[in-house]
């Protein structure tokens, strides 16, 4: 059997950069445990398999999909960067004419639309609550060592810890940061924290090109040590930064290696939009 397979960079203007993820399209049903085979054998942050939702669903037609991402360890409930790959090789690679797209997932009906050179994904906005510091210190310690913390949050909905660095820290500094999410595996005591977001205010001096804040991410429970550029964190993201500018519209930046940029617009209904470039950079097919 050969199964179409892609590998898109989203949140890239070009290849090589952002975060790669693999996509699968589905033309039939895959053997349930054939999912984490594949996905773990691409060994990329994250897997999507794109299925039909009838029989007599077409890839260059249909504008509803069913949608599930998967890393190299376990099954997801949200994945951005994947989605916006998902919507990127439907849109581009096969041509779809649809204005919107709509992928059934276990996060619930995410949308996505081209924009321009972009892709807009549609994602739920999850709130952040103040995290008691005592019940993570082990764990803050782990990821920042001694530099000074100004606020922490939980976010209950994702299961990510939100820790923000002192705004008097340059960008420089988070990019530098020397990280071993190994060691987050003993460190986290509670059992509730499956992802780290590290993020820091922008500054306004002209010389980060308009970034309202920065941020990295580590997720070691799900064997991502560090995720090049993640949708599902800018969710949560998106909602504490809105809260402290005071801003609807944001331009964010995540400071891996890789990097990526991400436009941010937060909707009264809950929701937020997050929309971000890509590149395709390789077409192939899985024989199993």
């Amino acid at each position: 059997m050969q199964l179409p397979v892609f590998t898109v960079d989203a949140f890239t203007k070009g290849p090589f950069g952002g975060n790669p993820a693999a996509v699968c399209l589905l033309e039939n049903d895959l053997d349930e445990d054939l999912h984490q085979r594949i996905a773990t054998e691409m060994n990329l942050s994250e897997t999507a398999f794109i299925r039909k939702l009838h029989p007599t669903d077409d890839f260059t037609k249909s504008s509803r999909f069913g949608l599930r991402w998967f890393t190299p360890a376990n099954e997801v409930p949200l994945c951005g960067h994947a989605t916006l790959a998902s919507a990127a090789v439907l849109f581009h690679v096969k041509k779809n004419p649809n204005s919107v797209l709509t992928f059934v997932t276990l996060s619930g009906e995410l949308k996505t639309r081209q924009e321009k050179d972009h892709i807009v994904l549609d994602l739920p906005l999850y709130p952040t609550y103040p995290q008691v510091l005592e019940e993570v210190e082990e764990l803050i310690k782990a990821a920042t060592g001694d530099m000074v913390v100004q606020d922490l949050r939980y976010s209950p909905d994702t299961k990510k810890l939100l820790v923000r660095l002192s705004d008097a820290y340059e960008r420089s500094v988070l990019e530098e940061l020397q990280v071993n999410a190994q060691r987050f595996l003993s460190a986290e005591k509670t059992g509730k924290v499956k992802g780290l977001i590290l993020t820091l205010k922008g500054k306004s001096d002209g010389k980060d090109q308009g970034h309202d804040f920065y941020s990295r991410y580590f997720a070691p429970w799900y064997g991502v040590l560090e995720d090049p550029v993640t949708g599902s964190a800018h969710a949560v993201l998106s909602s504490y930064w809105s809260e402290q500018l005071g801003k609807k519209e944001m331009l964010a930046f995540q400071c891996s290696r890789r990097g990526g940029e991400l436009k941010i617009s937060l909707h009264n209904n809950g929701r937020v939009e997050i929309a971000g470039q890509f590149a395709v950079v390789l077409r192939g097919n899985l024989t199993l």
